[in-house]
């Protein structure tokens, strides 16, 4: 179908440049300055589903690079009609060779982005590294042949190589010699029409036998080939000869390849073109913050903040306009400069944009409709040519407008019967309006008259809409308030530029009732408008605190949950190592029962040691459920050197004892008891002398129940290694502190040894106040290496 556009006027001009100076391909410029909207729903469904595609896999890996491909269409045209093609042209079609296998390979690397709509052009593209390799092997740039490009061309360039040297090895020692150097102009070697020459003075022609090649501006030098090396320039020339041939062969060998691939070369270019264009379309969308609209062929247009492209993307106001759903006809009022053209323009240029495939300026969830025509009369230029007014060029272009307007057609008219008479125009724009509402047509115009602002309250299909004013600033806001009309202003607006109150109410005495009055009313309806605009976004602002709460108390919810869970966990790990470690203890039990049945011991005896051993392996359980906390009574704390007779608390043993000898260094001699030692100071504390206990000691924690016949780690001490005196000092606070401890059972393992140790030991404890009686181990107790005390 024709379709009728009105772009220049809605500036898709301007944005189809803006998509070509992001094409970098000069064929994919021409088609985005070529492009026209599509009027097919499934088309433009295709088209924006192919730029959202490449969209998307830019978002995740970045556009690909297109370099610099050039047009390769007429090159390989004449290959294919047997012409034989240029180094440069050679290169430009390794170089789109080259571009076809990097977007090749570059959509591989895309594997997790899906793309259907542009996958059919990434299949079509055909590598060919064969022939790219080749003709780079063969070309090194636009004007030399790669000395590998062929065996012979090598053979024959060495050749040249050779003569060349052994010409300017003779000619180097030709202008050296005496008899030939005093008749050069210099002594120098150079060429003329590929031949090797030296420059000779004119007078001296005759002195040096050779052949003219030519002559000096001045005519004072001569380029004479000396005879001694004809031969050997004319040899150079043959070759040169031969390697043009050869390049000429060359390069008609590879424009023969290049007519057999011919097909797939100009398939892959014309993909490579339009994937160019799409790509360049997604570049666009990425400057605009653009997204994908909804699509309808039903006359549906809802734009959701949409921004105008052309406009500055950091200062442009959003506008959200809907057409063709619960209304047709759009019409907007307000003051100038107020947004009212720029709002029917953003609704012509983003419908045309999007025909066109090109993502719109506008939040998800929009929607745009695709017309058969969409038709725009905006602007005052006069038509100098048709002498025609203002007024008449813009009924020429609604004339034509309406002649076409069909249910298919979006149109849009600035300003609409501006220009001449109030009334006359007011009456006109009405009548446009409803004839292009009964052909179905979907309409947003402009316009400041109020007979057009009642028929759309009175009418059902027709909205008003309005663009707000600060009449405080003199500022548009460029906001758009669909259901409300506007208002001009005129009256505060002059009133705040300085003109005189007389003047301004004498021209508000002079508008008709009705008019006064609906402008009270429509003055209502905007602060009715503001206050619930204020109430929304308030309401608006505490459902995101409260969202922002919500999602808070989750936080520390799902946080306590964890921790939780965390906690209940570590508790079964704890519980769980506890039952192994009960498992193992009694299979231990276990075995040593066993081992008990195999021995010689009465069976008292035997159930006596396993009872020991039972309640020993429960206490060590007991212990890792409820462990004791070790005593930590700290000495020191003296003001001076202790004397002697001074009175101290020897922590270690919790007695007091008497200080013997004046301290000396960190070492002093006391008697604690029957004892004598040399203990460090700092093992000392003073002693409280109003309660005579130690000044500084921690309470012992020890478990809720201890069982006096139990040996532990608690209940027994090793003293293997001492002398008599330092075990008896061991024991000594060992004893104490079981006796504080409330352990009724000790066993000290001194061994066996020589048995001094254990002598020391029996003859302490029959000294010892604390002790009722002690033994021998027995069996299973360490026998006579152990002494077994009850205390009291």
């Amino acid at each position: 179908m024709n379709f009728i556009q009105h772009t220049e006027a809605l500036e898709l001009d301007k944005i189809l440049r803006m998509l070509a100076s992001r094409a970098p391909m000069e064929d994919a410029k021409e088609r985005a300055l070529s492009l026209r909207p599509e009027t097919d729903l499934k088309k433009v469904s295709t088209l924006l589903s192919e730029t959202d595609d490449a969209f998307r896999l830019s978002s995740g890996y970045g556009s690909p690079s297109f370099g610099n491909a050039k047009n390769i269409a007429n090159p390989v045209a004449r290959a294919q009609n047997g012409g034989i093609l240029s180094m440069r042209e050679l290169l430009d079609i390794a170089e789109v060779l080259r571009i076809i296998r990097s977007l090749k390979e570059w959509r591989a690397h895309c594997e997790n982005v899906d793309s259907p709509y542009i996958a059919p052009l990434f299949e079509v593209l055909l590598p060919n590294r064969y022939f790219e390799d080749k003709i780079t092997t063969a070309i090194r740039s636009e004007d030399e042949m790669d000395d590998n490009a062929s065996p012979r061309l090598r053979d024959i360039r060495r050749r040249i190589h050779s003569s060349e040297l052994n010409v300017r090895d003779r000619l180097e020692k030709m202008i050296r010699s005496s008899s030939v150097s005093k008749f050069l102009q210099d002594a120098i070697i150079t060429q003329r029409d590929g031949r090797y020459v030296i420059p000779v003075r004119a007078d001296s022609r005759s002195e040096v036998p050779g052949l003219l090649h030519d002559t000096s501006s001045s005519g004072a030098t001569l380029f004479i080939e000396p005879m001694a090396i004809v031969e050997i320039n004319n040899e150079i020339r043959e070759l040169t000869i031969k390697e043009q041939e050869e390049i000429d062969r060359i390069l008609a060998e590879l424009s023969g390849e290049v007519a057999t691939f011919a097909p797939n070369i100009m398939q892959s270019y014309d993909a490579t073109v339009s994937l160019c264009l799409i790509f360049a379309k997604s570049s666009l969308a990425f400057e605009m913050r653009a997204c994908k609209p909804n699509l309808n062929d039903e006359g549906r247009i809802y734009l959701k903040n949409a921004r105008h492209p052309l406009l500055d993307k950091k200062t442009v106001v959003p506008v959200t306009i809907p057409l063709g759903d619960e209304f047709d006809t759009l019409i907007i009022t307000g003051p100038n400069t107020g947004g009212k053209t720029v709002s029917i323009k953003t609704v012509g240029l983003l419908t045309l944009m999007a025909m066109c495939g090109l993502l719109l300026p506008v939040s998800e969830g929009s929607e745009i409709a695709v017309f058969h025509n969409v038709l725009a009369d905006i602007g005052d230029e006069q038509s100098i040519e048709q002498s025609l007014s203002t007024f008449s060029s813009h009924m020429k272009r609604i004339i034509e407008i309406m002649n076409i307007a069909d249910e298919h057609s979006l149109v849009l008219i600035d300003e609409l019967g501006a220009g001449t008479d109030p009334v006359e125009g007011a009456a006109l724009a009405q009548a446009i309006l409803m004839q292009l509402h009964r052909k179905g047509a979907k309409i947003a115009a402009t316009t400041h008259y109020a007979e057009l602002k009642s028929y759309a309250l009175e009418t059902a299909g027709v909205c008003n809409a309005s663009c707000e004013f600060d009449v405080q600033s003199l500022k548009p806001t460029y906001r758009l308030h669909v259901g409300l009309p506007g208002r001009s202003n005129a009256f505060a607006i002059s009133e705040r530029l300085g003109l005189d109150l007389e003047t301004v109410g004498l021209a508000q005495g002079l508008v008709k009732d009705e008019d006064a009055r609906f402008e009270r009313v429509v003055a209502a309806l905007e602060t009715a408008v503001r206050e619930a605009e204020r109430d929304r976004a308030e309401a608006q602002r505490m459902k995101g605190e409260m969202e922002a709460l919500k999602a808070t108390r989750k936080a520390q919810a799902d946080e306590l949950q964890i921790n939780k869970e965390k906690t209940m966990q570590k508790a079964r790990e704890q519980a769980q190592a506890l039952v192994d470690r009960a498992r193992a203890e009694a299979e231990k039990l276990l075995s040593e029962l066993e081992a008990l049945k195999k021995g010689n011991d009465s069976v008292e005896e035997r159930i006596r040691r396993a009872r020991a051993e039972m309640k020993g392996g429960l206490k060590r359980m007991q212990d890792a459920a409820d462990p004791i906390e070790s005593q930590e009574n700290k000495g020191g704390g003296f003001t001076a050197p202790l004397k002697k007779g001074d009175r101290v608390m020897f922590v270690d043993i919790r007695k007091e004892a008497t200080v013997l000898e004046d301290q000396k260094g960190d070492e002093v001699l006391i008697l604690a008891g029957s004892m004598k030692a040399k203990v460090k100071v700092s093992s000392l504390a003073p002693v409280d002398k109003s309660k005579g206990t130690v000044a500084k000691t921690r309470t012992v924690k020890r478990s809720a129940t201890i069982d006096n016949n139990i040996r532990t780690a608690q209940s027994e001490i090793d003293i293997r290694g001492m002398t008599g005196d330092e075990a008896a000092l061991e024991l000594d606070r060992f004893i104490d502190s079981s006796v504080l401890g409330g352990l009724g059972t000790v066993w000290i393992i001194h061994g066996k040894g020589t048995g001094a140790l254990k002598k020391a030991v029996h003859a302490y404890l029959r000294t010892n106040p604390s002790v009722k009686e002690f033994r021998f181990g027995v069996y299973g107790e360490g026998e006579d290496g152990v002494t077994v005390v009850t205390l009291k």
